[in-house]
């Protein structure tokens, strides 16, 4: 079993952990599967039973000397009006654990079922099993499930009967007492799994007992049974003992200090993380350890799915770094009902890998790639299809075929683009000449491998060559190896994991402190989207210094994002370091860090301040987060004297002009110097900056047009953006808004044709015209695709909602309460209508306005 404290956990309020925990059950353990913890010739190795404490930021504290901290809860929790609270969340803690304890019961009264029939048989002239088999399979379970059951007679009625006063902390003080039984369980488990294996290899009878055992549902389940394995069913007390530990931690956190059970809870929890530790020395814990022939300990250090480019083609790899080679592999298909298997492609010693220098790098072989506007479509069909999957289950119609086919082909979607979307190359060599080319999605993740790596190699490795027997065996061992089981997509996720956020994040990145020596630093940040990272924001790179002070503020899109991830580079200005592929970054990591986007610290209408520590630099930010159906709200301005927020024609007739003055000139800006700009319009820019500039073009300020050549173009771009998205209506507007959505769904060309072209003759013109502005300029930056990546397809993903969207009132009308199917919906028909407009030949007004049609003007 994986240590807890080994992973990477969100950080959690204590009530997400409390109700985290409230699922004690253990059917609801995802670490080793009974497949997973044999080794690489079918032996069972020992698993390392978790003494870490609960996942509560509260409670995972240790000592300087590694030790754990008296369990304690966190001050202030309970103190005053929270005392009764806390008492009532012990009562639900209670009432989850005894839940699982009944489950738990129910397993091992499956897995003792069998025991008196095989019993019975021993004696006779047929026996299933030997007497001596049946007592190394069984030993100690009658022990064990005797005393569960006479700790959950006893809790029960505590429950039933809750008050203030009611104490259980001697019951967990006895069972704590017990659990030497668990200790003599514990060293007869291996060989107990290792009989019942070669018992059910030699004899069809118990085979077919062993792998058929029924499980009792809860009682208000009324006959509900499930069926496990003995297999399965052996290592739920291995898997208990740690979840007994778990509760306690969780009870002494909502007990106050002077209830009568807080003393005894904290004597139970010594007494069972002092039985962990023995235990855990005893044990071996290297779960992810295969041993060679020659009797050395190979270690599996990381493993993951990467792409592979091979012949200039895209290939899904599974990579497997283990303490001396790194190994690429990929599934072998295999006949439905056998074994899944890897086959190796190829392997390196570590002592013989070096990654690609800057002085002899070569230039990247031609890699397929997917025109961007394919990218963007398969997202769209992704969040379509997660749409229909929804309205299926909420039909109730019990059809889970359609969910089915609907799972499978989102399945495909979302596969294929993991596989076409990574684009930055990670390139490794073996020093005999051969080398590898990996395209991942985020500077993040490479530098995760290179660093994992390097550490390796600072080790006194030796070069090894594999025989095929020993190739064979360690790859054989992969499958039960392996950490990372599925690749990121959605249909690999439980229906209850959270499908993240939608909307928009807003980050300040304050400072970082701890650096030593003086230098050119920034960070970006990157976000997770369609189960990859993608790179959102970069900060302005500080000059000459150990204390960068940023405050700069970022706004986000998130599309069903969990993660938010900082790097802090050093910047590298040596022209002759520039590596020949565009994609690679030759910037130093200084560090790395992520924070998981909890949705209760997050959402909340204050800024939730956090620090990311990094390699000894700590970075210190803000965030909050507005979900996308209050982020698109549009406010008018009380103000008319300004232009944000003022009605389009207010503003061009106060100015005497055709196109708003804030539009041309941002316009003519970025075509002046952001035409080449990686990512115009979709790199956020630095919001103090853009509110800069949105304050001067509302007072009308002298000196806007020296503002705009000092400001990064970032900025000015997302001013343009701002603009368009705070008119108090749509510059397409809302009365157009339902056409505009029925013209892009037209199948039929012509009609098509004469739908849109008639819906642009009918806005107003200081509408249409600006709209005519804005399409013009927008080509001519895709005419740039090669050099800034934004396609018509990434322009019109950008400005479709910010020009369609309806104002408030309207979209209140046909209000879509799931955040996925607002995306879904909205936002992919919003895109069409524009990505219409950007590739249709250039439009004129004077020949729009000339043209007429044969059908009613009314809209």
């Amino acid at each position: 079993m994986e240590h807890l404290s080994t992973r990477e956990l969100p950080r959690l309020s204590w009530i997400d952990t409390l109700y985290s925990n409230f699922n004690y059950n253990t059917d609801g353990y995802e670490g080793d599967t009974a497949e997973d913890r044999k080794s690489q010739d079918g032996s069972e190795t020992m698993p390392f039973i978790d003494e870490s404490p609960t996942m509560s930021p509260h409670l995972c504290a240790r000592g300087q000397d590694g030790e754990a901290v008296s369990p304690t809860p966190p001050e202030g929790l309970l103190a005053g009006g929270d005392i009764e609270k806390g008492l009532e969340m012990k009562k639900l803690v209670l009432s989850g654990f005894l839940a699982s304890e009944e489950i738990y019961i129910n397993q091992l009264e499956a897995l003792l079922l069998p025991m008196k029939p095989l019993k019975a048989t021993a004696t006779t002239s047929k026996p299933v099993l030997t007497m001596e088999q049946i007592d190394t399979i069984f030993f100690m379970i009658q022990d064990i499930f005797e005393i569960h059951k006479e700790f959950y007679d006893a809790l029960s009625p505590h429950i039933q009967q809750w008050d203030e006063k009611v104490t259980v902390g001697h019951l967990f003080q006895k069972l704590a007492s017990q659990l030497g039984v668990y200790k003599a369980f514990v060293d007869n488990y291996k060989v107990a799994v290792e009989t019942a294996e070669k018992c059910s290899q030699a004899n069809s009878q118990f085979q077919k007992i062993s792998e058929n055992l029924k499980v009792k549902g809860p009682k208000e389940s009324k006959d509900c049974t499930t069926n496990s394995t003995m297999e399965a069913l052996l290592y739920k007390p291995i898997d208990r003992v740690t979840r007994s530990t778990l509760v306690l931690h969780d009870l002494l956190k909502h007990t106050p200090k002077d209830h009568p059970d807080f003393p005894l809870l904290q004597d139970a929890l010594r007494i069972s993380q002092n039985f962990l530790s023995s235990i855990n020395e005893e044990i071996d814990p290297r779960r992810t350890a295969v041993t060679t022939p020659k009797g050395e300990v190979r270690q599996l250090v990381k493993d993951g799915f990467l792409v592979e480019v091979s012949e200039g083609t895209r290939k899904l790899r599974h990579v497997f770094l283990f303490t001396d080679l790194l190994l690429c592999a990929k599934m072998k298909k295999t006949a439905v009902g056998r074994h899944q298997q890897y086959e190796c492609k190829w392997y390196i010693p570590l002592a013989d890998l070096s990654f690609q220098t800057l002085d002899d790098s070569d230039s990247l072989p031609h890699v397929q790639t997917l025109p961007e506007h394919e990218i963007e479509e398969m997202k769209i069909k992704i969040s379509s299809i997660k749409s229909e999957i929804q309205k299926e289950k909420k039909a109730q119609k019990g059809q889970s075929r359609n969910v089915d086919r609907l799972r499978k082909k989102m399945n495909e979607q979302e596969s294929c683009l993991l596989l076409h979307s990574p684009t930055i190359p990670f390139r490794i060599h073996n020093k005999h000449g051969k080398s590898y080319l990996f395209l991942l999605s985020s500077d993040y993740e490479r530098s995760e491998w290179r660093e994992s790596i390097q550490k390796l190699q600072k080790k006194d490795l030796q070069a090894c060559v594999l025989s095929s027997v020993e190739l064979q065996v360690l790859t054989g061992s992969c499958f039960k190896l392996r950490t990372v089981h599925n690749i990121p997509v959605t249909t690999n996720k439980d229906d209850e994991e959270s499908s993240g956020l939608y909307g928009f994040l807003h980050v300040i990145v304050h400072k970082a402190t701890g650096f030593k020596e003086s230098a050119n630093l920034y960070c970006t940040l990157e976000v997770d989207s369609f189960g990859y990272f993608v790179s959102k924001a970069k900060t302005r790179v500080f000059r000459d210094t150990t204390e960068p002070q940023w405050n700069e503020e970022f706004e986000i899109e998130l599309e069903g994002s969990q993660c938010l991830r900082i790097l802090c580079y050093e910047k590298c200005y040596d022209k002759s370091k520039l590596n020949k592929d565009d994609n690679e970054i030759v910037d130093k990591i200084m560090g790395k860090g992520q924070v998981q986007l909890d949705p209760q610290t997050v959402q909340s209408k204050n800024w939730h301040m956090d620090v990311i520590e990094m390699n000894g630099i700590k970075v210190e930010f803000s965030m909050k987060f507005t979900s996308r159906d209050l982020s698109l709200k549009r406010t008018p301005s009380k103000k008319q004297s300004g232009v944000f927020g003022v009605k389009i024609s207010v503003v061009t007739k106060r100015e005497r002009s055709k196109v708003p003055y804030i539009v041309r000139q941002c316009i003519e800006e970025v075509e002046k110097r952001g035409i080449d700009e990686v990512g115009i319009y979709r790199i956020s820019g630095v919001a103090t900056d853009i509110q800069a500039l949105k304050a001067a073009f509302d007072a009308n300020t002298k000196d806007i047009l020296m503002m705009l050549s000092d400001m990064d173009i970032n900025a000015i771009a997302g001013t343009l953006k701002l603009y368009f998205r705070e008119l108090p209506e749509p510059l397409l507007t809302d009365r157009l808004y339902p056409a505009f959505m029925e013209g892009t769904a037209l199948s039929d060309p012509a009609a098509k044709e004469n739908c849109m072209m008639h819906l642009l003759r009918s806005l107003p013109d200081p509408n249409l015209i600006t709209f005519l502005t804005l399409l013009e300029h927008l080509k001519r930056v895709a005419e740039k695709e090669p050099v800034n990546k934004m396609s018509l397809h990434n322009l019109a993903t950008v400005f479709g909602p910010t020009l369609l969207r309806p104002s408030e009132s309207e979209s209140s009308k046909a209000h879509i309460t799931l955040a996925s199917d607002i995306w879904s919906h909205d936002v992919m028909a919003q895109v069409q209508v524009l990505l219409y407009y950007l590739q249709h030949p250039p439009i004129s007004f004077a020949e729009l306005k000339k043209n007429t049609l044969y059908f009613s003007t009314d809209v």
